[in-house]
């Protein structure tokens, strides 16, 4: 059982490029549509609570300055592309990263039920460099639109749209150079980021191969001390990501607890994606060390992490509608007042704590795959639609829509992740052969 070789079939590889096509499909025909409606074709959100939201931004940004978001330069449609452009690669982006993540907790808690599921979450890290590539790539592409504090006249003092707010923020994404500039500090961390999670991603790979060779415990001790290391780095550098990459899209308010709500949301779909894997490689006969036991672990992780991202949420909401605050509540003000941002609001609950809740409530549930094949892309969609919240009412402010050109990327990105992964689990063997902790596994019960 320890000889498994995941074969990355032409079918397998048909049917994602056949998604793929659909994806690009829809995505055409979404931009056309975007196109077509002109400037003001996504007003359906405008209603009167447009007008108390907006009342409420203009009470808190300063005399003078444009609507945040405003850069009416850029045509919507265009400005939609790369709302959604940057939503979908940050999306992705945390799934590869969980992958490793999940890995590294697994060595730095010494568990053993997962050896043999650990190589499904570290080819899902090979997405890494991709979405690092991708997100520098699309940050000079999208920057003028999606961020609204590149704008140089914000830090101009004494002109029309000097913004004290975000001069007094500068040096955090402009150091060392002037403000609004090129944002050294701001790059300088993404780069940083990405090179030293693909960096830790390598050797922390390259002990699990090893071990499949030299046998021993010297390769898993190595892995368990750099995905020590790895997690520590991780839980500042991902906090930070958060900030730069979601937070700062919204430059004139914050949270001190976002850097744990992004992690949350990245965290529970990862785990939704590594149980999906998990559960269409059984159904194709490998896998053949997992059973039921594994499938009820990796079931009470979604069940339970489902619950902490609900008081990540809650916690959040509730200290800003508590404090009642202008410039805090106007975020959510916005969300919950305007179409599509209102419903999405809402079914973000629906979907990644009422379903996941019920669903996974039993012992039975979390032990069966056809209950986890439902529960998992509920909770993945449901996150992605958690992001589209987060990433787009910041960027088109009232022109915000949730039609075929977002739907279409989706499927482009999610369409090629999944091969990215499938095709990084077939060149190395599916099952770690040497694992000190294998035989626990094998009799693992609970």
């Amino acid at each position: 059982m320890a000889d498994e070789q995941y074969i990355f079939k032409p079918e397998t590889k048909r049917s994602l490029f056949i998604l793929l096509g659909v994806g690009a499909l829809l995505f055409v025909i979404g931009v056309f549509m975007a196109m077509n409606a002109g400037d003001h074709g996504t007003a359906e959100g405008h209603h009167a609570s447009v007008e108390i939201s907006k009342s409420l931004i203009a009470s808190t940004e300063p005399a003078g300055e444009p609507e945040v978001g405003g850069h009416h330069e850029t045509a919507t449609w265009l400005k939609k592309i790369y709302t959604s452009l940057w939503h979908n690669n940050v999306f992705f982006a945390g799934m590869g990263l969980i992958g490793l993540f999940f890995v590294a907790i697994q060595y730095a808690a010494q568990a053993g039920w997962s050896a043999p599921i650990k190589r499904i979450p570290l080819a899902m890290g090979q997405w890494i460099p991709i979405s690092g590539i991708l997100m520098l790539g699309l940050w000079f592409l999208v920057k003028g639109d999606v961020f609204h504090w590149t704008h140089h006249d914000l830090y101009v003092e004494g002109g029309h749209d000097f913004d004290p707010a975000l001069e007094a923020k500068s040096p955090y994404f402009f150091w060392p150079l002037h403000a609004g500039g090129f944002p050294a500090f701001f790059i300088l961390r993404m780069v940083v980021f990405f090179g030293l999670w693909y960096w830790f991603f390598t050797v922390i790979k390259k002990k699990m191969l090893a071990e499949d060779v030299e046998g021993g415990t010297s390769n898993w001790l190595g892995a368990r001390k750099w995905s020590a290391i790895f997690l520590v780095f991780f839980g500042y550098s991902s906090s930070i990501a958060a900030w730069d990459w979601v937070m700062s899209i919204d430059p004139h308010w914050f949270s001190t607890m976002f850097g744990w709500y992004i992690f949350a949301s990245w965290w529970v779909a990862g785990l939704s994606m590594i149980t999906l894997i998990v559960v269409y490689l059984k159904e194709q006969g490998y896998l053949k060390m997992v059973n039921a036991n594994h499938l009820h672990d990796l079931g009470k992780f979604i069940f339970a992490f489902s619950i902490f991202w609900t008081y990540i949420w809650f916690s959040q909401f509730m200290l800003i509608y508590y404090a009642n605050i202008p410039e805090e509540t106007v975020y959510f003000i916005q969300r919950i007042k305007n179409a599509p941002y209102s419903w999405i609001f809402y079914l973000n609950l629906i979907l990644n704590f009422v379903l996941p809740f019920l669903l996974l409530m039993t012992r039975d549930a979390k032990r069966h795959m056809s209950m986890l094949k439902v529960v998992c892309p509920i909770v993945i969609v449901g996150h992605w639609f958690d992001f589209y919240n987060m990433v787009t009412p910041g960027v088109m402010q009232y022109e915000g829509g949730l039609g075929l050109l977002e739907i279409g990327l989706a499927i482009i990105f999610c369409g090629s992740f999944l091969f990215v992964s499938l095709q990084a689990l077939s060149k190395v063997p599916l099952v770690a052969k040497n694992h000190p902790m294998m035989e626990e596994s094998l009799n693992h019960h609970i």
